[in-house]
């Protein structure tokens, strides 16, 4: 049979209110599994969102194809944080189908805003770092960079926050309870991740020697993708998030002969991995547990990387040319010493070469200018738990050192601030350092930032590579912060300009002439009279005060988690 694969694929679905209808009713009963007339709006939501996850996943493999067919160099984005949040209205907007599908349930008697209200909030990050994850991936869909997001399932996000006599209250963020419908379960896609145990030395024939890790254990990192829709949902993007399974869910023959509990030991100890976000590393088993985390998600990620690739390219020599790996901050930093492992103990590069290949694929984002909060490990944990990354990082270490003196003439107080191992008091292995000197890019989220980092933080090590750290400064999502969060400004914007911000946020420079224009000045503070009224009812109902629209309103909106208090 010599029919193209494109003859197989289903016709695009329409997007007029009532075909969307049709649809949603259609996931209702035979996804669902519910009657309209007894739906409830949780049923809604769910067929909802399952219709506009069909419209776009044919964006989604038709984006994946097309990377195929061109052989586009990919980025691989890694962080230990997506705060993505409820994603139905933005994929619903940046698809286009805001204004029909909000027709279609209304003739379904379905309010949209109130379904849209119910979808559980992905909490998978703390904030700035995990929020800018989120707009970089949907940034990269919309200007069609080719892109994976590499981050960690957890069960419970950032904790859900309640206020009780001005105290706040933390409970766990429950956002799976009820599955996930935007996510593919994706089981091919499983790789062992190792800890512990030894490293045995092998002769090669005369050749570079061979180290080989023998664990000592091992769970299994499983993936789930969700599509990220650009905007105007031309291109879609994937995110996969791991989730940690144990090799052997039960040991029968504990549970057989009485330990109950005991049996479970390497379940738990696997699920422990993807449970909590951030678990709290004050106590040695926290520590160990958060190095864990940054391990687990970092080797799972690089595996299906180099799987990738190799299913494309017969090698890996063109990997810089094809794979960019970006460290969102330090959490993944391990992958330097683990992509090292990889090209040499897996698939057979020598130190030189797969040095050069580790530094032309990975670059770091660096969050912060205080050294103390730079992450750091101590050396002990790090033999324990890496014992071959470990080596890896004494090797790259002695290079880096020996470099400092030869070739730049560097003094002991400067030899002692590029170390990879901090070696003033505790000895610590330095993620920062390390994420450094085995990246091509270094950047700042600002160029103020990206100034201060070379004079403070990294001087010495700028003073050797002088051409690597530069400036990139954050953007927003105007989908969702300005499109989304206020609609009211946004109608106001394209009566006045037109359209074209929309796709292109620099045409906001249209609206200066009118900055002094009496009417425009008066529809604006209009908009911004509705927007603290909507506030002032939601207050009014919730908690029975009354304020007056026409007062300042200062409000900061924050859980504030335990490390800002």
């Amino acid at each position: 049979m010599n029919q193209p694969l494109t003859d197989f694929l289903p016709d695009p679905r329409s997007n007029d209110p009532d075909a969307l209808a049709h649809d949603i009713v259609e996931r209702l009963v035979y996804r669902i599994g519910k009657d309209r007339k007894v739906a409830k709006p949780h049923d809604w939501l769910q067929a909802t969102i399952l219709v506009a996850r069909d419209r776009a996943i044919e964006r989604w493999m038709n984006t994946i194809r097309h990377t195929y067919e061109t052989q586009a160099k990919r980025v691989y984005y890694l962080s230990l944080e997506f705060l993505i949040g409820r994603l139905m209205r933005d994929a619903v907007s940046n698809l286009g189908l805001l204004e029909p599908m909000q027709a279609a349930l209304d003739e379904l008697g379905v309010d949209f805003d109130a379904i849209a209200a119910l979808e559980a909030d992905a909490a998978l990050g703390n904030g700035g770092l995990g929020r800018l994850a989120a707009c970089f991936m949907e940034s990269m869909a919309t200007v069609g960079v080719p892109a994976y997001g590499y981050g960690i399932r957890y069960r419970h996000g950032l904790f859900r926050q309640r206020i009780k006599d001005g105290w706040q209250l933390e409970y766990p963020e429950t956002w799976l309870e009820h599955g996930n419908p935007w996510e593919f379960d994706r089981r091919e896609s499983a790789y062992e991740v190792g800890f512990g145990g030894y490293v045995d030395y092998q002769e090669a024939n005369g050749e570079e020697e061979k180290y080989v890790w023998r664990p000592a254990e091992r769970v299994i990192a499983s993936a789930y993708d969700t599509p990220i829709v650009g905007w105007r949902g031309t291109n879609v993007n994937t995110l996969r998030l791991w989730n940690a399974e144990p090799i052997d869910p039960i040991r029968l023959d504990a549970f057989n002969a009485g330990d109950h509990i005991g049996s479970l030991k390497e379940s738990n100890r696997a699920d422990a991995l993807t449970r909590v976000l951030y678990p709290a590393d004050a106590s040695p088993s926290g520590q160990e547990l958060r190095l864990r985390q940054e391990y687990f998600f970092s080797s799972a990620s690089l595996q299906d990387i180099l799987r990738r690739h190799l299913q494309q390219y017969p090698s890996l020599d063109n990997l810089p040319e094809k794979v960019a790996v970006q460290l969102n901050d330090t959490h993944p930093a391990v992958c330097v010493a683990e992509l090292m492992r990889l090209l040499m103990d897996v698939h057979g590069y020598e130190f030189t070469t797969a040095w050069d290949m580790t530094r032309r694929t990975i670059a770091y984002t660096n969050h912060t200018l205080l050294p103390e909060a730079l992450e750091s490990w101590p050396v002990p944990l790090f033999e324990r738990l890496l014992p071959r990354q470990m080596q890896i990082i004494y090797e790259i270490n002695a290079r880096l050192l020996r470099s400092a003196r030869a070739e730049h003439g560097f003094d002991d107080a400067a030899v002692r601030d590029i170390s990879l191992v901090d070696e003033t008091g505790e000895r610590r292995v330095r993620m920062g350092n390390l994420a450094f000197v085995g990246a091509h890019s270094i950047n700042g989220v600002s160029a103020l930032h990206t100034e201060l980092m070379k004079a403070t933080v990294f001087r010495h090590l700028h003073e050797m590579y002088p051409d690597r750290i530069n400036p990139k400064t954050n953007g927003i999502t105007p989908r969702r912060w300005l499109m989304q969060c206020n609609p009211g400004l946004t109608s106001l914007l394209r009566e006045t300009i037109g359209d074209a911000f929309l796709d292109d946020i620099e045409a906001l420079r249209a609206l200066e002439p009118f900055a002094t224009d009496p009417g425009f000045q008066t529809a604006f503070a209009a908009v911004k009279r509705q927007n603290k009224e909507r506030l002032a009812r939601v207050v009014r109902d919730r908690l029975g005060m009354r304020l007056d629209p026409s007062a300042l309103f200062d409000i900061q909106i924050k859980r504030i988690h335990e490390y800002k208090r």
